[in-house]
């Protein structure tokens, strides 16, 4: 039997006066694996609620498998629960195809085949038989011990209760139950979150492997591209959410294509546009009616002249409609990708040296025998967690004291990005505070607005009501407007759409200054050009 498909027709949902899914629709055959992509908000964990039958849309139908595994933030065990209870409830299914396997097999070998049930019995015994090999049920609980393993949890007693265990622990288990059970069509949302490089590449490679659906909302691009058959950006656009073919470097290629599609057509409708108001200005102009006739023009007008005033006119007419049809329906200029700021350099030193780190040492968080930045250096810090990767940024930022020699040039500008942002006036909006933080005139050269980081409906909400992710995105607004000379970022591209991250990345290449970026992004980390320091 061949694995069912995954219909989803004009799902609408709306959560009090924001419509956040407006008449989206999507299939997903197996085999297929799709990825939902956008920014924070435009609706992807809601969009897998709904295609998991967890939340319901106010209108729109959705047809599922009846094997459908769904990836949730929380796990559906209570926390006195242990992981072999956990891993029972995902060995269930492969238990049951044995069993059932077993009692057909014995039920056929009672049963002559010239008698009226043999048939039967010998079609259910296909059906599942072909159903225990779909999901590799004769290899499931040794895919158990694999999975765990590669997930990180091996070393973990089965016995272990979910209360005792991280959140990241938790969510690790939660996944490896689902790669073990192989359902028809699998959903997940955010899945490579606590996972490290080795096991985030055991997950592509169990995922490539299933026969059947997978839809998955992510930020990891690197992901993204070693999995996903279709992009679906659930950005909003003029057509509603759109599905690319291919992995995410398609994506990206498309989406350039795109931009340059949308840049050429402005430019060439403003060159349309600057024509067509000259014909109608100047050439009115020349044929006004209370126009005194030259005397080239006299001899011979009463002839001629009526005729080509009416064909001139005529034009005119012509070119004002145009004109007006064309300033209601033109293309808006494509917005501005994200670059960084010029930036007001301070003099160098004799050497070019910006920092200078010896012997530095924080108990317990960091040692670093030496570390020197130059002016116009690219360094990124790589490491696991715990490795001191954030120590070593605030350091650098004279935000924390440590052991040893740190030499920083005199009045070096520094800004630094961390990753959880904390404004002094949470009470002020954040257009408000970027106004205060910038000064007045930088402020409105460079407008909060114009950066794509914050949604217009986001610019006046108090910085206290706006998530974890926005206050990163009106800290990172702030570096980009009006750039230090060392700029620091602490895991930059968390909390931000793919799109945005790509921008950043090449805004990093614009800026004049010296950056040090901690990452563990490894599609960044796979294409960073300059130097790398791993702790």
């Amino acid at each position: 039997m061949p694995e069912p498909a995954l219909l989803a027709h004009d799902l609408v949902r709306t959560f009090g006066t924001r419509r956040v899914l407006d008449g989206v629709s999507l299939t997903a055959a197996p085999g297929q694996r799709i990825g939902l992509i956008g920014e924070n908000g435009a609706g992807k964990s809601t969009l897998l609620r709904l295609l998991a039958g967890t939340d319901e849309p106010d209108a729109g139908t959705v047809v599922r498998p009846p094997d459908l595994g769904f990836l949730r933030q929380e796990m559906p065990f209570e926390r006195a629960s242990t992981i072999a209870d956990v891993l029972d409830d995902a060995l269930r299914g492969a238990r049951a195809d044995l069993a059932e396997l077993d009692r057909l097999t014995r039920a056929l070998a009672e049963t002559p085949q010239d008698s009226p049930g043999h048939a039967g019995l010998l079609v259910e015994y296909g059906e599942r038989l072909e159903h225990a090999q779909e999901h590799e049920a004769w290899d499931a609980d040794r895919r158990a011990e694999i999975v765990l393993g590669a997930l990180g949890l091996g070393g973990l007693s089965h016995d272990r209760t979910l209360g005792s265990l991280s959140g990241g622990q938790r969510g690790r288990l939660a996944l490896a139950a689902l790669l073990v059970r192989r359902p028809a069509a699998l959903l997940l949302d955010e899945p490579t979150n606590h996972l490290d490089d080795a096991a985030a590449a055991f997950l592509e490679e169990q995922l490539r492997g299933l026969p059947g659906v997978v839809v998955v909302a992510s930020h990891d691009r690197a992901f993204l591209d070693a999995v996903c058959t279709d992009l679906i950006d659930l950005d909003p656009a003029v057509s509603g959410p759109i599905r690319y073919g291919g992995g995410y470097t398609a994506y990206q290629a498309e989406k350039r294509a795109e931009r340059e599609r949308w840049q050429r057509r402005f430019a060439e409708e403003q060159e349309e546009l600057a024509g067509l108001r000259r014909a109608v200005t100047v050439t009115a102009h020349r044929v006004a009616p209370d126009r005194e006739k030259r005397d080239h023009e006299k001899m011979g007008y009463g002839h001629s002249g009526g005729r080509v005033q009416k064909q001139i006119s005529r034009r005119v007419r012509d070119a004002a409609r145009r004109l007006d049809q064309l300033e209601r329906d033109q293309v808006g200029e494509p917005p501005e990708p994200l670059r960084f700021r010029a930036a007001t350099l301070a003099s160098e030193s004799a050497d070019g040296t910006l920092l200078s780190l010896r012997g530095v040492r924080v108990p317990g968080r960091l040692t670093l025998d030496r570390l020197d930045l130059a002016t116009g250096e690219r360094l990124l810090v790589t490491g696991t967690n715990g490795a001191g990767k954030s120590t070593l940024l605030l350091l650098l930022a004279g935000r924390l004291e440590a052991l040893g020699e740190v030499r920083r040039r005199r009045g070096l500008r520094v800004g630094l990005l961390t990753q959880d942002t904390v404004f002094d006036r949470p009470d002020r909006t954040a257009r408000e505070t970027y106004e205060q933080a910038l000064g007045a005139e930088r402020a409105d050269a460079v407008p909060l607005r114009s950066l794509g980081l914050l949604g217009v409906a986001d610019l006046d909400r108090r910085v206290g009501e706006l998530s974890v992710g926005q206050r990163r995105r009106l800290a990172l607004a702030l570096l980009v407007a009006d750039p230090p000379e060392l700029l620091l970022l602490d895991e930059p591209t968390n909390h931000l759409s793919p799109r945005l991250a790509d921008e950043l990345e090449e805004a990093l290449g614009t800026t004049s200054g010296t950056v040090v970026v901690a990452s563990h992004d490894r599609w960044l980390r796979s294409r960073w050009t300059g130097r790398e320091l791993r702790l």
